[in-house]
């Protein structure tokens, strides 16, 4: 005799709703400094990160998804950054210093 295994409501509920479950996601780095004139803010890297990657920055009340388009090291435009760098990105909402860059 084969038991039928139930599906969670919660699982049921998030499929209907259009809710995915929690991505897969990486810690790159943390922002420590934003320019606001610009819109850059400045990530040190704890993983490496390219241009094309999609990042999410989470922090406070702001959390947002948003494709590396271009990356900056000393006004220098760079395609990938090592770990342990800081690079300039250009965001595109409002950051504060110690929010947490996802590589998704």
């Amino acid at each position: 005799m084969v038991k039928k295994v139930k599906k969670s409501s919660r699982s049921r509920n998030l499929k209907r709703k259009g809710i995915k479950r929690k991505e897969k996601r990486k810690l790159v780095g943390k922002i420590t400094h934003y320019f606001s004139r610009i819109k850059v803010a400045v990530i040190k890297l704890s993983a490496p990160l390219a241009k094309g990657d999609t990042i999410k920055i989470v922090g406070g009340d702001a959390e947002f998804t948003q494709p590396v388009k271009s990356m900056e090291v000393n006004h220098q435009k760079i395609e990938k950054a090592k770990t342990k760098s800081e690079v300039g990105l250009k965001v595109k909402k409002k950051v504060k210093e110690g929010y947490k860059v996802y590589k998704i």
